[in-house]
């Protein structure tokens, strides 16, 4: 029987997901968990447990090709990550231990270049060669795809759009966490409303107490009419818009994907967020490029990290005891360049 699956997993901040991905791209006996963050190897061994229930089927144990793993943080070269919203993970040696506890090939990818794989393998980026996916959740990062090949930057920190400033304020959040992310992320919008119930002017949300109010709330708010609610997140927009400008200016991608848990909300700053784009990127780029809310979901990332296994027999691709990772200039789809 040919190996025909992918194990793909997604750890992010809060959930850890995993599927089943096939050659086709499609996504079957999905499971999720919460993210157990007790201590550094908790997520490891949610990761081995969740991979081992997926796969607990003889027939379907043979037919698995491989593993990708898609996590929130930096991806060393020799396999080992840094996630700075997991306790000791500062460098875990991720591919080498679920390659050793599972017995087959790992790879480990960025959340980020995860999603953009996903987007131009399955989503609305499909077939693309120059693309952007802005992953909007508890933190901000972008995907970049230019040329057909991911944008690694030399210490594999491209696309940490987080930390980009975008307005005069810069306080002690801005410092540890980036400017845009401190502004524009999910927590910065469950502050920004949070600050708005102290000045009495909360509006729906001063029915919900202040320790319960999320990104989630705030959009609830919105769309039962909340001016306080709607403000926030079209101040958002407007800001994403700026880190959005500054991207199409740089790289002149056909296509802007807005994913990650945010895009749910969508509906309430994606306008804004075109404007602002428009109003600042470089005009020709600017008018050409389409920005568009991401149609996969959560499954982005299971699809990229899922791509990124099957291409780990190209000899693009570096092999090692630590673990397999893409080579730093994978190209994609080999369109030649006029």
């Amino acid at each position: 029987m040919s190996a025909n699956y992918v194990l793909a997993v997604d750890l992010g901040g809060t959930k850890l997901a995993a599927a089943l991905v096939d050659r086709a791209g499609n996504v079957s006996i999905q499971q999720s968990v919460p993210v157990d963050a007790s201590s550094a190897l908790a997520p490891v061994r949610q990761i081995t447990e969740l991979a081992r229930e997926l796969t607990g089927r003889e027939d379907v144990r043979k037919r698995i090709a491989g593993m990708g793993v898609a996590v929130p943080g930096l991806v060393r070269r020799d396999g080992t990550v840094w996630a700075p919203n997991l306790p000791g993970w500062k460098k875990m040696a991720l591919a080498e231990r679920l390659s050793h506890a599972l017995g087959v090939r790992v790879v480990v990818e960025s959340d980020r270049n995860a999603a953009v794989l996903g987007e131009t393998w399955r989503g609305a980026a499909r077939g693309k060669n120059d693309a952007i996916v802005l992953m909007l959740g508890t933190g901000i990062g972008a995907g970049i795809l230019s040329g057909g090949r991911l944008v690694l930057g030399a210490h594999e920190l491209s696309g940490c759009a987080g930390w980009m400033v975008v307005a005069d304020e810069y306080g002690p959040e801005a410092r540890r966490t980036g400017q845009l992310e401190s502004l524009a992320a999910g927590p910065a919008i469950a502050s920004a409303a949070k600050k708005a119930l102290t000045r009495g002017v909360g509006g729906l949300l001063e029915e919900i107490p202040a320790e319960k109010i999320t990104a989630y709330e705030v959009a609830e708010a919105a769309r039962r009419g909340d001016l306080v609610s709607i403000e926030v997140y079209l101040e958002a927009g407007r800001l994403l818009g700026y880190c959005v400008a500054n991207l199409v200016s740089l790289f002149d991608p056909e296509i802007v994907v807005i994913g990650g848990g945010l895009v749910k909300a969508s509906d309430l700053f994606l306008d804004a967020l075109r404007k602002a784009m428009k109003e600042r990127a470089q005009p020709i780029a600017g008018k050409q490029v389409r920005v568009v809310a991401s149609q996969l979901g959560g499954e982005a990332n299971l699809l990229g990290v899922a791509w990124a296994a099957r291409k780990s027999g190209d000899p693009r691709i570096e092999s090692g005891e630590r673990g397999w990772r893409r080579s730093a200039q994978p190209l994609l789809f080999g369109r030649s360049r006029r």
